[in-house]
This record gives structure tokens, sequence and C-alpha cells, in this order.
């Protein structure tokens, strides 16, 4: 179990992650929508995922978005460790009803975010859909992920980000399974990641 405290002028977070879990959340990040998001990433990623964040969303929900993303990177880093033996690569495709999405990644240790989702309305009830951005570019730069993500198809805003959230917890969960081919391997030609 990984544990990560982040604390700054706006936010006040503490995140636990066991990366091989069985899919249990324990989300309290003062912004609901996002709770909901965390929590698809916990079960379909089957990691047991604790985030609590006491933020400024008297301001707007900014901050304790990035923020979370931030040291949510930091402590998935920290799990995988020198990434021995691990698959590296990770993809899924997730459809909600009309909606579809495609996230592929590489815990690659270089960081960088490709975001293509057209999204049909600016909100989900009071979340602002821009902040979804800053929490994958705050995953990505602080887990050295490199990260692909697509919105296929979709009409519903709500499904469009659900879709997303859920192939992101597929795609880690396929990066991190073990490898039994290469146990002892890290993979990578060049020896490191």
């Amino acid at each position: 179990m990984i544990t990560i405290e982040r604390k700054t002028n706006e936010t006040d977070i503490k995140v636990c992650l066991e990366l091989y879990g069985t899919g249990k959340a324990n989300i309290e990040t003062g912004v609901p929508f996002l709770d909901h998001m965390l929590d698809q990433i916990a079960r379909h990623g089957l990691m047991d995922l604790t985030i609590i964040c006491d933020g400024d969303t008297e301001i707007d929900d900014h901050h304790s978005v990035e923020d979370i993303g931030i040291a949510f990177g930091q402590a998935f880093f920290q799990a995988v460790g020198d990434k021995k033996g691990l698959t590296r690569y990770g993809h899924s495709y997730v459809p909600l009803d009309e909606a579809l999405s495609r996230v592929v990644l590489d815990l690659s240790g270089r960081p960088g975010l490709e975001l293509g989702i057209s999204f049909t309305r600016e909100r989900v009830g009071t979340f602002d859909v821009d902040l979804i951005r800053e929490f994958f570019q705050g995953f990505a730069n602080h887990a050295l992920v490199t990260l692909h993500i697509d919105n296929i198809k979709g009409i519903n805003s709500h499904h469009q980000a659900e879709t997303v959230f859920k192939a992101f917890g597929r795609a880690l969960r396929m990066a991190i399974t073990k490898d039994e081919r290469q146990l002892d391997t890290i993979p990578s030609t060049k020896g490191s990641l």
C-alpha cells in the first residue's frame, strides 16, 4: 500500500493505493462527479483506492481536480517501482450506451497526454468537463506515463466521461499485469523505464 499526502494552500489530499487490490474505493473529494469517476478507475482497474481531499471548492473545482491527478500519479509512480516484469502497455475500449472511448497507455517513464474528447456539453451537473484534461495531465506528468485518450463517439457528456475513466482503469490494469515470460526483466530494450 502506497500513501501520498499533498498539502498546499489550495488543497489537502491523502491518497492510498494498492495496485493489486479488488476494486474497493473510498473517495471523498468534495467534487461529487469526480468521486464517481475515480470510483470507476478503482473498480475497473481492480485497485484499492482511497482519496480524501479538502480543497478550495468555494472558488471552483480546478485546484482539487488537478491536485488529485498529481497525487494519484505520484502514488502510482511509487507503486509500480522499477516496472520489472510488468506488461508495460495497456489499452481498452469501453462502451456505455451510445458512447465509446479508447485509452492506450505506456508506462514509459516519459510523461505525455494526447486527449481527444469533444464533449457535447460544457458541464455534467455542476462539473466543468474541461477539468478532465487537468486530472489526466496531472496524472501523466507525475506517474511518468504516456497516455492517449479518445472519445470515439458519444452524445451524452456523462457517458463520454464515464467511458474514458472506465477505459483508463482497465488500461492501467493491463499495463501493470505481470508478464510471466519476463518476470525478471524490465520491459524495455534500454534496460530501464
